[in-house]
């Protein structure tokens, strides 16, 4: 089974820009599944993340909240 990084985000996140870049460069070169959640459109993900976004979820478990370095992404990938 393929490993999946969510993006919980919102539209106009200006956080949420550069770590969706950074999920994009490292899924260029190691090849995931990427799914972006607007938290907008599921109540369950706003409650939980309304004041807490971007929120990065690798394979269920949260790796990142407000900035995701490269190393960070990678560390968890390499974890699983």
């Amino acid at each position: 089974m393929m490993t999946k990084v969510t993006l919980y985000s919102k539209p106009g996140c200006h956080l949420c820009e550069p770590v969706q870049d950074t999920i994009l460069a490292v899924q260029r070169e190691r090849g995931f599944e990427f799914l972006v959640r607007n938290i907008e459109e599921d109540a369950a993900d706003f409650e939980k993340y309304q004041h807490a976004i971007p929120v990065v979820v690798v394979d269920g478990r949260e790796i990142a909240r407000y900035k995701l370095s490269r190393r960070q992404l990678e560390a968890a990938l390499e974890s699983l």
